[in-house]
């Protein structure tokens, strides 16, 4: 099975906007790697707030998904 991590958009559509060049959308091969990646993902969010980097963000805008073919 395949996993993406998906973005709630403004628009309020869950997808796939997790890419490795900016251009190629990301999947993982476990359950377990999508969510170490979200993990350290929403660690260094939550960074950039504390030191004002970044006004705020909220981890509820992030979900893993299996991929269905």
């Amino acid at each position: 099975m395949k996993y993406e991590v998906l973005t709630l958009t403004y628009l309020n559509q869950w997808q796939n906007t997790w890419t490795d060049d900016g251009n190629t959308l990301v999947t993982f091969d476990s359950l377990e790697a999508a969510q170490a990646e979200l993990k350290g993902y929403l660690e260094d969010l939550a960074h950039f707030v504390k030191t004002g980097n970044l006004s705020d963000y909220n981890p509820e805008d992030y979900k893993i998904t299996e991929v269905i073919a």
